[in-house]
């Protein structure tokens, strides 16, 4: 059990530092060049550099500090082990990128778009590897993470402050078309973040109320091989009791499923929501093979 946990903390803190090199390969081969800004931490460092021509590793190692004291009291000790991690691999990375000849031959500042876009997709892929397995890059994350343990503040709503504050200074130096590029940039980077953290296998949950729950449930398991869960509720109004189906599927078999339904009860009441990552049987091992067209 104890060398399963170290290969898997090991292959944690690798993906980790991985992320990072994207991230920081981002911020030094096309955000530094085209001008684009940055919020949180980076953009702190961006404005460091501008100004007073301070390294970014330096200025991002030094600011990260008074944080990960700061949220000492407030984290577990695996969680601050890997921001500490995390933290000096994005400093490391930001110094030794700047190294390499690379980033002067992929300066793209002669084209504005494809520099956001860019920036947003390496930039989202390398954070989103970051907090897929565990880990934060430093800086804001710290006080998002302070402030959603100590007040229950969403940590989303704290980044997205921070960032608004450091982007909304960032106009000191850069004018309203390279901002709102660097907003462009930031949306992709989210998008691309959320993906990647979430994992590859999308699905979708179906809560289905009908009186003829134990027919649709025949055919789901008949036509689409899949399992499901009778859950027990309790009507609202008559205060009869119910069962609940509950199944997970993938996107493209939610036309079927519909279909099954109305045939066996149009009155059916469906529910369909958003599964953001689905492990087990049919997603992520012993995967079906499903044909292209599905056959009614």
């Amino acid at each position: 059990m104890k060398k399963l946990n170290l290969k898997n903390t090991i292959f944690e803190l690798f993906m980790i530092a991985l992320g990072c090199a994207i991230y920081g390969l981002s911020l030094d081969m096309i955000s530094v060049p085209n001008k684009l800004a940055d919020g949180g931490l980076s953009g702190i460092s961006l404005l460091l550099r501008h100004f007073w021509g301070i390294n970014m590793g330096l200025s991002t190692l030094v600011l990260n500090i008074p944080l990960i004291i700061l949220g000492y009291r407030f984290m577990g000790k695996r969680l601050l082990a890997y921001t500490i991690w995390g933290t000096a691999s994005l400093s490391f990375f930001l110094w030794f990128w700047r190294l390499i000849p690379i980033i002067t031959q992929l300066n793209l500042e002669h084209d504005l778009f494809l520099s956001a876009a860019l920036a947003g997709t390496l930039s989202g892929f390398g954070l989103g590897l970051v907090f897929r397995f565990n880990g934060t890059s430093g800086g804001t994350d710290i006080i998002a993470r302070i402030c959603q343990l100590k007040f229950g503040i969403s940590s989303g709503k704290i980044l997205l402050l921070c960032d608004a504050i450091v982007l909304f200074i960032s106009l000191s130096y850069l004018d309203i078309k390279h901002m709102m590029y660097t907003l462009l940039a930031s949306f992709i980077l989210s998008k691309v973040m959320d993906t990647v953290q979430q994992g590859a296998y999308t699905a979708r949950g179906l809560i289905i109320i009908s009186d003829k729950y134990k027919e649709i449930g025949k055919m789901i398991d008949l036509k689409l091989d899949r399992g499901f869960t009778y859950l027990k509720a309790l009507g609202g109004y008559q205060q009869d009791e119910k069962r609940i189906i509950y199944v997970v599927v993938s996107p493209r078999e939610i036309p079927l499923v519909k279909q099954l339904v109305e045939q066996e009860d149009p009155h059916a009441f469906v529910n369909i929501i958003e599964v953001n990552e689905a492990l087990g049987e049919g997603f992520t091992y012993k995967q079906k093979h499903r044909h292209l067209f599905i056959r009614k």
